[in-house]
């Protein structure tokens, strides 16, 4: 029987929201006309005068229809009854006041003869709960909610205006029933929300028995970084799924919805509070000038480039050797351009900064000021992997850039390098530690170009970054793969090291080097750990053997260290910027970088392997590689696996244009 009233309710409710809008303010309107007759009855058997409502039926139908008009006026029969909230309690009262003095002078003229104060506060007050009552019932009979055992129960974290206004937003769907809240505030302990118990974060886990939760929602939208850190690494201890609602600003934008809920990004995890930037710094080597990004398109260039834009440069020129990275940072810029109407003519150009003639001809033809020098392989395995092109990019393609700088009379070059250069243990950190030699030789020539230094360790959702690998490895099922139990990292936010590196870039007096105040280290297992917990998962370990996530110990690659550092030696003072230092480190001569140079050449022409790296190793203080040569074709060819072995240059005839 009830499976049958529910299946004609569902009909009902179907036919009902399927009328064209002129015919279900029919149907409003008539129910009203009906809904207000039996207030002006019900008002007057209040006062004892029932009879007269039989006796005067027109004045009783005209005062219906006065009301219904003056719920017109207010617009009740264009609102969708769905999704009305405080606007109606606003309608109904101005409608209740307004019908109930229209009522009274109708009442008086043709009915008492004298004002009818008594019956008009009556009436008033029948047809503002009708007007309520009405429209919230037919809201419930309308909204098809599944049950409330069909629904996720969910417990919201923040009882502020962001949590109220999820918990309304939820308790009208039916996806996710609130169950209760939990605020940091212990005066709002105890107390009720939206029908809702406050709790203290610290009664998660008896809530999460008691009503059998496995996801929390976090409402803290205006939180700075440290808080929602401290919150989330203490919700990291519970078997919960741990949810962020988006962020005020793209609410309000229209980008995402109060209940368009996502996963925690890790930058909760490891973010921090800003610093406000110095708009002094970061408009200096920008605003009206013509500005260069080498490796436009990578995650360091692509941010460089969004916020450049926004600093007014003359003109912003991409420089990127992979079509698809030009095309994808261009589009976006462009469309940035076109939402802010920022006046700054975009130059995508592909090219390699290898290749010094184009370089030279891009920066002459532009009239470039400002060099950002972001091009470089970064990756440490695959670099290890691919020894003469890490060379040749990380320091033949720096020596390039600069040298074509330097003629074409660029005023500052900024070159963005790695925590991986201080005391390297791997090519990588050997060609960028290398790159930086040779702009501090150039630096003390004569010539008009500044050139300075920025260094910085690891940032989150870089491509080869650990964070975007494991958040793949936790959804696959994974294992997730951590190479050593002990094994940090420093970590910062795209945003913020691309702000830091356009303002330290605006400090340097020439050959400076500076670096990025990162914070504290992480230590990756724990990172790990953490980021299974907010998926609401466990880590499969020998104190939990049926965990979901198992985390699998690789070991260190090859020329891989367990702990990065940012300085070489401890001679560094701070700038005007509290999280940029100026490091005082030893440089070469420029003769003596010219001849490493010219030996480098010489033995990436002739591919010596042993020879190259034994030059690098000379030159880069802290170079003592421990691990052999793994260029992969180095290894074929010294193995026996390549094939046939010739040092002899086959000729054949070339064509000549």
């Amino acid at each position: 029987m009830k499976n049958k009233a529910r299946q004609a309710a569902k009909s009902v409710r179907g036919i009902l929201i399927g009328l064209p809008r002129a015919a279900k303010s029919s149907v409003a309107f008539t129910v009203d006309l009906i809904g207000f007759s039996l207030c002006v009855i019900a008002a007057l058997w209040l006062i004892a005068l029932g009879p007269y409502a039989f006796s005067h039926t027109p004045v009783m139908i005209a005062t219906a229809l006065v009301s219904v008009g003056l719920a017109w006026w207010q617009g009740m029969y264009r609102s969708i009854v769905r999704y009305m909230g405080l606007d109606l309690l606003i309608s109904a009262s101005v409608t209740a006041i307004a019908s109930g003095i229209a009522g009274a002078v109708l009442m008086q003229i043709f009915v008492f003869g004298g004002p009818p104060r008594r019956w008009a506060i009556a009436y008033a007050l029948f047809s503002f709960l009708y007007i309520c009552g009405s429209r919230y019932l037919a809201r419930l009979f309308l909204i098809d909610r599944r049950a409330s055992k069909l629904r996720e129960k969910v417990i919201v974290y923040g009882a502020g205006s962001a949590g109220v206004r999820l918990i309304t937003s939820l308790q009208s769907g039916d996806e996710y029933l609130p169950v209760a809240m939990l605020d940091d505030n212990p005066i709002l302990h105890g107390e009720k929300v939206k029908g809702l118990e406050v709790h203290a974060p610290s009664e998660l886990e008896a809530l999460c028995r008691k009503f059998d939760v496995k996801r929390v929602l976090l409402a803290v939208p205006r939180a700075s970084h440290s808080i929602r850190r401290r919150i989330l690494e203490n919700l990291s201890e519970f078997p919960v799924r741990v949810q962020t609602i988006p962020d005020f600003s793209d609410i309000v934008s229209g980008k995402a919805r109060i209940d368009d809920v996502s996963d925690v990004d890790v930058e909760d995890l490891l973010g921090r509070d800003s610093v406000p930037a110095d708009p002094a710094l970061l408009e200096a080597c920008v605003s009206g000038k013509n500005v260069l990004v080498t490796g436009a398109g990578g995650s360091i260039g692509s941010e460089l480039c969004r916020q450049l834009l926004a600093l007014s440069p003359k003109r912003l020129v991409l420089f990127e050797i992979s079509e698809t990275a030009l095309y994808q940072i261009n589009r976006q810029l462009q469309e940035i351009q076109r939402k802010n109407e920022f006046d700054c003519e975009i130059v995508p150009l592909l090219g390699s900064v290898s290749h010094e003639e184009r370089i030279h001809e891009v920066m002459q033809a532009f009239g470039v000021q400002t060099v950002y020098h972001a091009a470089a392989y970064k990756h440490v395995p695959l670099v290890e992997n691919n020894l003469f092109e890490g060379i040749q990019n990380n320091v033949f393609g720096t020596m390039r850039t600069a040298h074509a700088a330097i003629y074409a009379g660029v005023e500052t070059f900024v070159l963005i390098s790695t925590d991986k250069a201080v005391n390297p243990s791997s090519i990588m950190g050997a060609t960028k530690r290398f790159a930086e030699l040779v702009l501090q030789a150039y630096d003390s020539t004569e010539n008009a170009t500044r050139f300075c230094m920025v260094r910085f360790g690891n940032v989150l959702e870089s491509s080869g970054s650990v964070v975007p690998l494991f958040k793949e490895q936790i959804r696959s099922g994974g294992p997730i793969t951590v190479t050593h139990r002990e094994i940090i990292r420093y970590f910062m936010t795209i945003p913020e090291a691309a702000e830091l590196v356009i303002q330290a870039g605006s400090m340097g007096s020439g050959g400076d080097v500076f670096v990025l105040d990162m914070g504290k280290p992480v230590r990756i297992r724990d990172l790990a750990y953490r980021m299974v917990n907010l998926m609401g998962l466990t880590v499969q370990d020998e104190d939990n053997p049926d965990g979901d996530i198992p985390i699998e110990y690789i070991g260190l690659r090859p020329a891989e260290k367990l702990y990065e550092e940012l300085l070489i030696g401890s001679d560094v003072s701070g700038t005007e910027h509290p999280r940029i230092l100026r490091a005082d480190e030893k440089s070469l001569r420029f003769e003596t970088i010219s001849n490493v140079v010219r030996e480098l050449q010489d033995a990436a022409a002739e591919l010596d392997y042993v020879r190259a790296r034994g030059l690098l190793s000379s030159a880069v203080e802290g170079y003592n590689p421990t691990n052999g040569i793994d260029d992969l074709v180095w290894l074929s060819k010294n193995d026996g696996t390549g094939g046939a072995q010739s040092d002899k240059i086959v000729e054949f005839p070339t064509l000549v244009a």
